[in-house]
């Protein structure tokens, strides 16, 4: 008898994906979707598309000289659908028009959100509309000050564009060919920027556990550090040594070199060294030129993109809590200890497990990616490494590349971010077609060396 085959969660959630992917770029193909009102190359339309329902923001086409108003809602729209999901933006239509989410829905916003339980999903969901809508309202404002007194009214829709772009983690403006880089030295610009993209990245069960805790410690004490959960506190300590730890590397790094901070006053350069740091959490903006970076600095960005955010929220990359667990599962074996401790709390293996596969699946991605892009561009091996990492965490920082990459190049880069959105595991699970089995038949033990 023939397997039938069975259509799992993360199939949906790939195939969603996809099918949002394919819609944006027929819509971006169409002629009035341009300035010139002429149509763009499909696989140009299908790269933007890609890049923003991804919330990537590798560009081959200048966004802002490019696209009409038409093009730009459209990419707006692929971004705010990217960042949040397909899967949560059909479950907050459902509960707007008070329909039940039902067992089949719940389980696809579990792998959706990548969350553990399926208990109080409906819930979740609303919070995380309700709260991401807030969060870009407020940034839209703030960006106001600066766009409308520049732009006048069309401040207002930059505004709003820049604020979801950020929040989304997307890196995708319609201010300027070079992203913000004539606002390197705007406190306003770069603050706004720079929250926008923590809040995105920290992730959404952040936010409820901070406000849980918020809400229960009347004044804020260093105590009500250890009333967080344990995923909590991983996330904020990783988050702030990444951005902090960053912000001081890069600002060594780059502290004589006219070609990015050199020239700078020492406040400029703190606040041009923490934007980049923070924007290397697969966020895409840039106030530097990234080809102009010392290879130290590039190097550095390499590892803060690969990293990138936090689980269940908007940025892409292995994610910090990964790369805690990594860390302290190394830490564990070399001190030869059974358990691997994080904040006094024992992990499981299945915890470990997971983010050696997701690291090791993002890994594969971003070597396959790289060999194939070698082989089609005559670039700089760091260059296209810088490329490649980019796409694979989502990102959407470039040394000049991406405006430059033909054909082939292109739709390797198209795939990278694909795959690098939907998630190494998702990935793994989808094309996994067998079910585990267990059996009480145990193969024999037998040591070999490591190392």
């Amino acid at each position: 008898m023939k397997k039938r085959f069975k259509f799992t969660t993360t199939h949906m959630i790939l195939l969603s994906f996809l099918f949002v992917i394919f819609i944006g770029s027929f819509l971006l193909s169409l002629p009035f979707a341009t300035k010139s009102g002429e149509s763009v190359s499909y696989i140009d339309a299908l790269f933007t598309a890609t890049t923003a329902t991804c919330v990537t923001g590798l560009v081959t086409l200048p966004t802002v000289t490019t696209w009409s108003l038409f093009g730009q809602i459209v990419i707006l729209i692929l971004i705010q659908i990217g960042g949040l999901g397909i899967i949560t933006v059909t479950a907050g239509i459902m509960s707007a028009m008070h329909r039940k989410i039902g067992m089949k829905d719940s389980r696809l916003l579990q792998d959706a959100f990548n969350l553990n339980t399926l208990s109080g999903l409906g819930e979740f969901v609303k919070k995380v509309i309700a709260g991401t809508l807030i969060v870009e309202g407020i940034g839209a404002l703030l960006y106001m000050t600066v766009f409308i007194p520049e732009f006048g009214f069309k401040g207002i829709w930059i505004s709003v564009f820049n604020s979801v772009s950020a929040f989304c983690n997307a890196g995708v403006d319609i201010i300027a060919e070079n992203s913000l880089a004539k606002y390197i030295v705007n406190p306003i610009i770069n603050i706004v920027t720079c929250l926008l993209i923590i809040i995105g990245g920290i992730g959404y069960i952040v936010w409820w556990d901070l406000l849980r805790v918020i809400k229960s410690v009347p004044k804020l004490k260093f105590a009500a550090f250890k009333k967080l959960t344990l995923h909590t506190k991983i996330v904020l300590s990783a988050t702030a040594v990444f951005i902090f730890g960053g912000a001081a590397a890069i600002f060594v790094f780059e502290f004589n070199n006219p070609l990015t901070i050199g020239t700078y006053s020492i406040f400029d350069k703190i606040q041009a060294s923490l934007f980049q740091s923070v924007t290397t959490r697969t966020a895409g903006f840039f106030t530097i030129p990234q080809e102009n970076l010392t290879n130290a600095s590039a190097i550095l960005c390499l590892l803060l993109m690969f990293i990138g955010g936090s689980p269940v929220g908007t940025a892409g990359g292995v994610k910090t809590v990964t790369f805690a667990v990594l860390f302290a599962t190394a830490v564990s074996a070399i001190q030869n200890k059974n358990e691997v401790t994080l904040f006094e709390r024992n992990l499981s293996v299945q915890i470990a497990r997971k983010a050696v596969a997701v690291t090791g699946m993002s890994f594969i991605i971003m070597l396959t990616s790289t060999l194939l892009l070698s082989a089609v561009t005559d670039a700089s091996a760091l260059d296209i490494l810088y490329e490649t990492v980019s796409a694979t965490a989502t990102v959407g920082l470039t040394r000049s590349l991406t405006p430059l990459l033909n054909v082939w190049g292109k739709i390797i880069i198209i795939s990278t971010m694909y795959f690098g959105r939907i998630g190494p595991i998702s990935l793994a699970v989808a094309f996994n077609l067998k079910k585990a089995t267990s059996n009480n038949i145990k193969n024999p033990t037998e040591e070999i060396s490591v190392g």
